[in-house]
């Protein structure tokens, strides 16, 4: 649904995108991800055709964005980090001239009006002027203005910023609820609100790529291993034993799985570990019969990965820039 292919945008000798390549197929959301500066507001407004590229090619819904640009633009729903909103308008009165703008026949304008205001939970507000509304309220106007029309794609630039939590969950769930019919691009800071709506991430620092992936994906190979968490009612120094005897298994560290209580390694008669394993490797069935033949009973067993926030900050802090690049060439 969306091709960018070797996007570059300079500013005189700045580069604000370079050689950006990526796609996101219908009816994914893919997250959008970068430090401040990384340039994820100018690739999307490019996507958009709100700004012109140096070089490179983007499509959306087959067309191009730079030689068919009404055509990509009737397809694209773009909501910026500040909804562009007339305070001094009704919510009505604001739909009913986006409406208009877009091109929308005046009698088709009620009937889809209705549907993206119970989308959108606008009811409440739906006779009152923007500027007496709630952040929030203002949040879900700012992304009815982009449903209008029914664009294939939605561009979703800090969609939650500035709500409060109650809000953020809102928002979170209606553009969950919104993939089922468009294929998103979603642009957060807030890292956990990505990993419960996104199927894959994109990072991107100073321009370039440097890593898209599921966010589970990533945390794997930026690992180079699994980590398994495992609590066990049994003698900490025999389980640790046997689990670190297993094939497949790297290390087995005791009260790193954040799940034993009191003592480090867990209460007494019980050993919590953290044990590393091969990346390629599921050592739960053999731990299992481990264990069963010793009699010591599995409490707890469960796949701990980075958390995205650490394979964030893993990939966008300078150091690890040659590692992340190597990450990206095998996504």
């Amino acid at each position: 649904m969306i091709e960018v292919k070797n996007l570059t945008k300079t500013y005189g000798r700045a580069r604000g995108v370079e050689d950006l390549t990526f796609s996101v197929e219908k009816g994914e959301i893919l997250g959008f991800l970068g430090p401040n500066g990384a340039g994820k507001t100018t690739t999307m407004r490019i996507i958009t055709g709100y700004l012109a590229a140096t070089s490179g090619t983007v499509r959306v819904a087959g067309y191009d964005v730079f030689e068919d640009p009404m055509e990509a633009r009737r397809r694209i729903g773009y909501l910026p980090e500040n909804p562009p909103l007339y305070r001094e308008m009704t919510v009505r009165g604001y739909l009913h001239f986006v409406c208009e703008i877009k091109g929308i026949p005046r009698s088709r304008r009620s009937g889809h009006i209705a549907r993206v205001v119970e989308a959108c939970g606008l009811g409440p507000v739906y006779g009152r002027l923007i500027q007496n509304i709630s952040r929030g309220f203002k949040q879900r106007v700012g992304l009815a203005q982009a449903l209008l029309g029914d664009p294939d794609v939605l561009i979703l630039d800090e969609p939650t910023v500035g709500l409060d939590p109650r809000q953020i969950i809102e928002i979170r769930e209606l553009v969950r609820g919104l993939g089922s019919k468009h294929t998103i691009i979603l642009s957060s800071h807030v890292l956990p609100e990505v990993s419960m709506v996104c199927g894959r991430v994109v990072i991107i620092n100073n321009g370039r790529l440097v890593a898209i992936d599921t966010p589970e994906g990533l945390a794997r190979r930026l690992r180079g291993s699994r980590c398994l968490a495992v609590r066990v009612r049994g003698p900490r120094d025999g389980v640790v034993a046997e689990v670190g005897a297993l094939a497949g298994v790297r290390s087995v560290s005791v009260g790193e799985a954040g799940s034993g209580a009191g003592t480090p390694g867990g209460p007494a008669g019980e050993a919590v570990l953290s044990v590393e394993t091969e990346l390629a490797a599921d050592v739960r069935e053999a731990l299992f019969f481990k264990m069963a033949e010793r009699g010591w009973p599995i409490l707890e067993m469960r796949f701990v990965d980075l958390s995205l926030e650490d394979v964030f900050l893993r990939l966008t802090t300078e150091e690890k820039l040659d590692d992340a690049s190597e990450v990206a060439a095998s996504a």
